[in-house]
């Protein structure tokens, strides 16, 4: 990669941020930008700096590629269970049902309850989320609507952006982002921040930047549990499942609003349904 290229022409500080990454590829694409400068002894400026002196636009932009790296890395043998499609599948889906118990490790009663009741009293929610999230936004947007909370979600994110600079002190935005970095969805948050508004985010890695701009995070760790991995199968199964409960404790939490529109929402499924 462009580190080995480059590496001479590095300023000393720079050169020791680059000498790190490139003894332990794997393990700096797990760093935050400040992460990694504690690890090298360094400022966080100078990291950022090392990203941009190799032509990248950012240290972000440098963790993608590192992973673009590892990915060409074989799996180890067993990872591929017993070499067959059906074992491949099988595989997979235990290596997800032992991830589960992490799922809910990082969540606390304080930002669970805060959440549900900051969804449930805001006057106006906007949900913001792009990319592989997008179907998130859609099916909490459903589920929200289907338990009599209404809300928007907007799927194109300049909209999301501009909705989110018209809500006021009483509302919400709700922020849905794996990796915690996509820049429409942090920029929807900064918007709704500026707008006096709260934000209530859901992601995978507590050190994103979308958790320093939320009044409440969910920090649902990644099923495969690495920064790497989360952006070579960006799977969201597990803030898909959470965001399901979350909904749900909302239901109870709203009582005989949300049994109301369940019933409507009954009524109209079972009309549409044929023989």
């Amino acid at each position: 990669m462009r580190i080995a290229a480059l590496a001479p022409s590095l300023q000393p500080s720079e050169r020791r941020v680059a000498d790190t990454i490139a003894a332990d590829l794997a393990g700096s694409v797990e760093c935050t930008a400040q992460q990694l400068a504690d690890l090298v002894g360094v400022g966080r400026a100078s990291v950022v700096r090392t990203a941009r002196t190799l032509g990248y636009e950012g240290y972000p932009q440098l963790r993608v590629a590192v992973a673009r790296e590892l990915a060409f890395t074989p799996a180890p043998a067993d990872e591929d269970g017993d070499g067959t499609a059906v074992g491949a599948l099988r595989a997979g889906i235990d290596a997800f049902a032992r991830s589960l118990p992490r799922v809910t490790a990082a969540l606390t009663e304080e930002a669970v309850t805060g959440f549900v009741t900051a969804l449930d009293e805001a006057d106006r929610v906007v949900i913001a989320a792009s990319g592989l999230s997008t179907p998130l936004g859609l099916d909490v947007a459903m589920r929200l609507g289907s338990a009599g909370r209404p809300c928007e979600f907007l799927p194109d994110t300049l909209a999301q952006q501009i909705a989110a600079r018209q809500l006021s002190a009483g509302s919400v935005c709700l922020a849905l982002s794996g990796s915690g970095t996509s820049r429409p969805t942090l920029a929807a948050a900064t918007a709704a921040r500026g707008a006096g508004a709260r934000v209530l985010a859901v992601t995978s890695f507590a050190h994103a930047p979308l958790v320093a701009l939320a009044d409440v995070a969910l920090v649902v760790p990644p099923v495969t549990g690495t920064f790497r991995d989360e952006l070579l199968h960006t799977s969201r199964a597990a803030l898909g499942l959470v965001l399901e409960h979350l909904v749900e404790l909302l239901v109870d939490r709203r009582g005989g609003r949300s049994a109301d529109a369940r019933d409507a929402v009954l009524s109209a499924l079972g009309e549409s349904l044929g023989e």
